[in-house]
This record gives C-alpha cells, structure tokens and sequence, in this order.
C-alpha cells in the first residue's frame, strides 16, 4: 500500500521534468495504425459478442461531442468552433446510426456501467437534445443502477436549470472547466468566466446531490506566475470540489493551431512552471486531498480515493476510474474506443466520419491489434499505474512467462529509480515508494518497449 508522501523534493522534479506517455491506453495512440481498419472493428465486435465471458462484462461509452462557441487559445481537442446550434441536430442522427451499427454487432442491451461526455463542449447541445442522446443510448444499451455517468460542463453554458436537466437525464458526475480564475490568464487564453459563476454552480451542483465534482486546473499558460497561481489554487481550495486534475500545459503551436495565438513572451518560465507545480502539490496535500496519480487529486471520502486505498484503481482513455476495467466503445467524431485485444479511433473530420455511416460503415480509420507482447506489457504498466505494484506471479500465471527473465533489462533499468527511493525491487514484485507514485509515468516508461526504440518523445506532455 502506498503512504502519504512527505513535499516531493524541487531537485526530483526537475530531473523528471521530461516528456512520456499517459498510459491512458498500452500501447499508446500514436502507435495506432491505419491498417486496421473497420472492418477489423467489426470483426473485434463480432468475437466480442461470441465471447462467453464478455456477455457478462459491462461496456463503458464515450461520446464526443465536437462543437464548442468560442475558441480556447490553450485548446488541442479536436473541436468545431461556431455558434450555429442547427449543427448538433444532424450530429446526433449520425451518432444514431453508429448506435445501431453496433447494436446489430453485439445486440441491444448491452449494459453500461459508465458513460462520458466529452468534447469539445458536451453542453453546447441543448437540453431537448442532451435528452434525445440519452434516450437514443437507453433504447440500444441498459444503463446500470449504480454506474458512473460524466459529463464535461462549460460553466459558460450551464445555470441552475440546466444542472436539473442532466440530474433528471441520470447524469450523477460533473466536470467543469476552470483551468484558472485569473481575469488576466482567462483574458489572454480567452475563456472568461467569472469565479462568482462557478462557485454558484457547483453549490447549485451539490444542492442537486451530484455524486461527484470535478475540476480542471491548467498550469504553464500565459501571463500565469507562481504567486497569481497561488490565488487560483487558494480558490479551489475554498470551492473544495471532490476531485480536482491538474494538467500543465504543452505550448506546440506547430500541431495545434489555436496555441499560435498566444505570445509565447507571455508564458511562465519552466522554472516558474514547476514552482507551480511544487506549490500546487504541498496546497492540496495541506487542504487534505489525496494524490490520486497522474495529475489527479480527490478528497479522501471521494470514491476515486477510496478505490485508491483499497487497490481498485483502473485506467482508460478518460483517465483513472473505479469501474472494473472493461471494453470501451467510443461514439463521435475522433473518439477511441477498445474492444478485447485491439484499439480503435474514428475518422478526426466531420467529413470523413459522416461519409463513413453514409456507407453504412463504422466509422474507424485507425488503431491497432495488440500482440501478446503488447498485452504482458500492459498488464505491468497498468498495474503500476493503478495499484502502484506489479506482483511478479501475477503476471507469470496470466501470461505464462518467467517475469525475471522476460523483464531482465527492465528490471536492470530500474536500478536508477531504486537508488532516488522511486520504487523498489524484490524477488517477489516491483513497487513504487510513496515519493515514487508522483513520477509513477517514468516507472511505467521503463516497461513501455516502444519507448526503448524510439526515444523521440516530443509528441507527448510531461510526466509530473
């Protein structure tokens, strides 16, 4: 079991403020391939559906939806900017019948224990066609008692009223989009939104008996300092939402184009970043959060901690979860999906996505069939990930290898990690060390074969 950590000392952090992977998914997207195509999908649904022990496993959803009213300069979500609201209409009926073309892979019926809506904007739809969605995935899916239902919440979109229309729709989890209550911040990335209006909200959100509240923290953006994000951080803790992610912000202009509008003299040092950083870890440890892993804090009595404390964290491609890790169908323009031992993505363009269902396909253009080697390797980084131990007979008997002779190098690459008091190594499992779980990317990195042959990692964020 993983203790409390004591600060995390500056001199680790800045060793190992480097770019890695996620993990949101082993292997990582960027090694998805369009040579599987949605044929593969179907088939991978197909074997899914014949499958004894999947009938019995829930699905988890994700829906993506695309449009948002204002451009966030920050923004690399795939996203459609424009205030026309007539777009969400004809949306939806594509999102139908990419419904329907997995219902008749898998039949009607499945259940459903968890469920996001992400974007771009989820709250751009209004609320007539929020509950056409859900009743579109109510008719095709069965939603299980006790799941967990999310949705990300623009707090420029959402009143008092709107928070009743997604609690009667059955939604039970929030997400709202802070980044930073600094005026001049929200002004420079062009989000403004008062810290009066989502206070109200999520009292108005707690008033409703929302299971759960989120808020997303983005440190590194322009014309932020220690000392202005020292506020923000002072204001998240007086707000006390029950979980809070906290992400730093990777300035790649050249790949996302909304970030060409903001004045690269205006962002913090990284030396300022990661006094944010520091100072972002030792305000949550002293408001009581717990560290959760990979950017993610949660009040101790939030189910996401609890999961934590007794070992039944998972991870997918929206993040940590409590749900038990299960295949995941994503729905919409650029959603992943994993269905058994293959990854999956969808076109990136309205375009190409709609032209897809037009042909009566799925609409998939990418992913990835995983090797066996793929899956052992998962299974390590995963439990490293969620449970912070990989347990050397676990893996022996699921996979059928000798874990000291197929990991050997690994197990020598560790050694570095070992002498810094990051993890430790036994004859028995690897576990990482309580200072160790705030740079638990880099312990899951050692393990990740791709990365071995491919140092080129500027395509992904820092790892604390």
């Amino acid at each position: 079991m993983i203790v409390a950590a004591d600060a995390v000392p500056e001199e680790l952090l800045r060793k190992y403020d480097v770019s890695g992977p996620r993990y949101t998914s082993f292997p990582t997207a960027d090694r998805f391939v369009e040579a599987f195509t949605a044929e593969d999908y179907a088939l991978a649904l197909a074997q899914r559906r014949i499958g004894v022990a999947a009938k019995a496993l829930p699905l988890s959803l994700y829906i993506h939806i695309p449009f948002c009213e204002s451009l966030c300069y920050y923004c690399a979500c795939n996203k459609i900017i424009t205030k026309h609201h007539d777009r969400a209409k004809p949306y939806l009926s594509y999102l139908s019948r990419e419904v329907d073309l997995h219902t008749e892979r898998i039949g009607l019926g499945q259940t459903i224990s968890q469920l996001h809506l992400g974007g771009g904007s989820p709250t751009f739809l209004s609320d007539a066609e929020l509950g056409e969605l859900m009743a579109m995935l109510r008719r095709s899916f069965n939603l299980a008692a006790g799941g967990e239902y999310s949705i990300e919440v623009d707090p420029r979109t959402v009143d008092a009223a709107r928070l009743d229309t997604l609690a009667k729709l059955g939604f039970n989890r929030l997400s709202f989009g802070v980044q930073d209550f600094d005026p001049a911040v929200q002004k420079a990335v062009h989000r403004v939104q008062p810290a009066e209006q989502v206070f109200a909200l999520v009292e108005a959100a707690r008033a409703r008996g929302f299971e759960s509240i989120n808020v997303d923290l983005i440190y590194g953006l322009p014309k932020q300092s220690p000392e202005s994000f020292d506020r923000t951080l002072a204001q998240v803790n007086a707000l006390r939402p029950d979980r809070i992610a906290l992400y730093a912000y990777a300035h790649l202009p050249e790949r996302f184009k909304p970030q060409r509008r903001i004045a690269t003299v205006e962002l913090p040092s990284g030396a300022a970043k990661l006094s944010m950083l520091s100072r972002s870890l030792a305000a949550f440890r002293e408001a009581g959060y717990v560290y959760v892993g990979m950017d993610h804090f949660a009040l101790p009595d939030d189910a996401l901690a609890v999961a934590k404390r007794q070992g039944r964290l998972h991870r997918n491609f929206q993040g940590y979860s409590t749900q038990p890790d299960c295949d995941l169908i994503g729905l919409g323009v650029s959603s992943i999906g994993r269905i058994g031992a293959t990854y999956s993505q969808n076109a990136k363009t309205m375009e190409e996505y709609c032209d897809y269902l037009d042909q009566g396909r799925f609409p998939v253009v990418r992913g990835l069939a995983l090797t066996r080697d793929d899956l052992v390797r998962r299974a390590v980084i995963m439990a490293l990930m969620c449970q912070g131990q990989v347990q050397f007979e676990a893996i022996e008997l699921a996979y059928l290898v000798e874990f000291k002779t197929y990991f050997a190098k690994e197990l020598d690459d560790l050694q570095p990690l070992v002498d810094q008091g990051l993890v430790t190594v036994s004859d028995a499992d690897v576990q990482v060390t309580a200072q160790g779980w705030f740079f638990v990317r880099a312990v899951a990195m050692v393990f990740d074969r791709y990365l071995q042959t491919d140092r080129t990692r500027a395509r992904f964020s820092k790892i604390i």
